[in-house]
């Protein structure tokens, strides 16, 4: 994929993307073909790649023993390009308590906590696997409008994956849609939407995903 811009992984749980994400991140070494990112082997090149890339799965694991201003400061250390500044800012803007423990903060709270620590640096490829499944729409709403922002940072790219096709046509640029590990579809998503119509109507990309894949 290109520089810039929103890129949505969708597909039901299971379909494959969470492994396709491993293999982005190099936890994963390809059994045919080969994986680059910024031009690199993420495999042969992890510390390259990864110290350019944000990150925050479902399962977001923080130390449950650190307070919140030791995270961050824990993060900061392996970060040259980490933004003291943009990390208060977010810190408020997610309502995080300096002092709480991350064993005390809710799923919602550690969300953002995790969201902020993989911000902070302003990574030019932030990886999003499922980031909002199970949180309240508040959460959810905090999320979406950090890709946004993060987005509206000239260059910058999101990989956002997710099975809530909703959220991913609010800020996609190009989805791709993935089936038991095999690529569907992959276009811009205006184009998505452009070519499949009925009786003239738009589609909504759940529709297009049940036309393409079948239901979840």
């Amino acid at each position: 994929m290109g520089r810039g811009g929103v890129y949505g992984l969708v597909g039901a749980n299971g379909a494959g993307k969470t492994t396709l994400i491993k293999h982005i991140l190099g936890s994963l070494r390809a059994e045919s073909g080969s994986v680059r990112v910024f031009g690199l082997d993420p495999v042969a090149d992890p510390v390259g790649v990864l110290s350019r890339i944000g990150y925050l799965s479902e399962e977001n694991d923080l130390p449950g023993w650190m307070r919140v201003e030791e995270l961050i400061r824990y993060q900061r250390a392996f970060y040259p390009r980490w933004d003291d500044a943009y990390a208060e800012e977010l810190r408020g803007a997610f309502a995080l308590d300096a002092t709480a423990k991350i064993k005390t903060l809710s799923k919602g709270q550690k969300a953002r906590a995790g969201l902020l620590i993989a911000l902070a640096y302003r990574p030019e490829l932030l990886v999003l696997d499922e980031p909002s499944s199970g949180l309240d729409p508040i959460v959810r709403r905090d999320i979406l409008g950090a890709v946004m922002r993060t987005i509206a940072d000239e260059g910058r790219t999101v990989l956002f994956s997710s099975h809530l096709l909703q959220e991913v046509e609010q800020v996609a640029d190009h989805v791709t849609m993935i089936s038991h590990g095999t690529i569907v579809l992959s276009a811009p998503l205006s184009e998505i939407r452009e070519s499949h119509r009925i009786d003239g109507r738009l589609l909504s990309l759940d529709e297009i995903f049940v036309t393409r894949v079948g239901k979840s």
